[in-house]
């Protein structure tokens, strides 16, 4: 399957979902290995690391003849906030408050408007008038914590409150979020790996089924797939979804899924990150 991706996404994912949790470090030959069974050429992958690094978003360390890879802090907060929506849990109840960011700023602050905009649509919220961006799901520590990051926060504003007129949720919900068209890319999403998902169960029922570097490549490519959904899902409660609504299965597949394949897919990136450099 030929996907159009980019690398430093790639580097990404690879250190929210695996280096992360194993001491946040990984050398160089191991890492360009990794982004091998994933299709990325060695030059493409050294490429993708050195503007990283330039960007502030990786480190390199010198040890010897080699070197090793951890995230910034800068680069921690991109991995940190992609992981916050896509494995927060789906939400249930809700209390009827929304919440709204509103913001001003100077011609001069375009390009931080503009990021502001891009972080906001990731946590969920959207674009209900001009300098205004709404959500039904409290997130004020994430807005304090962009407003300082981007040195914006005497532009931002952050209110809570009830919709009382003139039209009614639902009706705000359709101006703000194109909740059809997601509902059907979740629906195509569960038909393209619900089979995938089944083989794969009866497969790993033979112990040699399926080699855990294949697992990881299965685990990795099928969370990379998902990963765009929960950045354009406002993740609403149910009494503002509309009927048939699919998320709620997708996300189910999603835990599955990924559960699959975890104990082969975590002992293949062990036995990688615990490789010696001088085999």
């Amino acid at each position: 399957m030929t996907r159009k991706v980019q690398t430093q996404l790639l580097v990404f994912s690879l250190f929210g979902d695996y280096i992360g949790a194993r001491g946040g470090e990984i050398w160089t030959r191991h890492l360009l290995e990794m982004l091998a069974l994933l299709d990325v050429t060695e030059t493409a992958a050294r490429l993708a690391l050195s503007r990283m690094a330039r960007k502030g978003w990786l480190q390199s360390t010198r040890v010897g003849r080699f070197s090793r890879y951890r995230l910034t802090r800068s680069g921690q907060r991109v991995t940190d906030e992609g992981g916050l929506r896509i494995f927060e849990p789906r939400a249930i109840e809700w209390d009827g408050q929304w919440h709204l960011v509103v913001y001003s700023m100077p011609e001069a602050k375009r390009g931080q408007r503009q990021r502001l905009r891009t972080r906001l649509g990731w946590l969920g919220y959207a674009r209900l008038g001009p300098g205004t961006w709404i959500s039904p799901n409290a997130r004020l520590t994430d807005i304090e914590m962009m407003g300082k990051d981007l040195d914006i926060e005497k532009y931002v504003q952050f209110f809570s409150g009830r919709h009382i007129g003139f039209t009614d949720d639902p009706v705000m919900v359709a101006q703000c979020w194109d909740l059809d068209a997601l509902n059907q890319q979740y629906a195509e999403f569960i038909a393209k790996y619900r089979p995938d998902y089944e083989a794969c169960r009866e497969m790993l029922a033979d112990p040699e089924g399926i080699p855990a570097d294949q697992c990881f490549v299965r685990r990795f490519w099928f969370t990379y797939d998902y990963t765009p959904f929960p950045l354009r899902d406002p993740n609403l409660p149910a009494e503002l979804l509309p009927d048939a609504w699919m998320g709620n299965n997708a996300n189910e597949l999603f835990r599955l899924y990924r559960g699959l394949l975890a104990p082969r897919s975590g002992r293949f990136v062990d036995e990688k990150l615990a490789q010696s450099l001088n085999r």
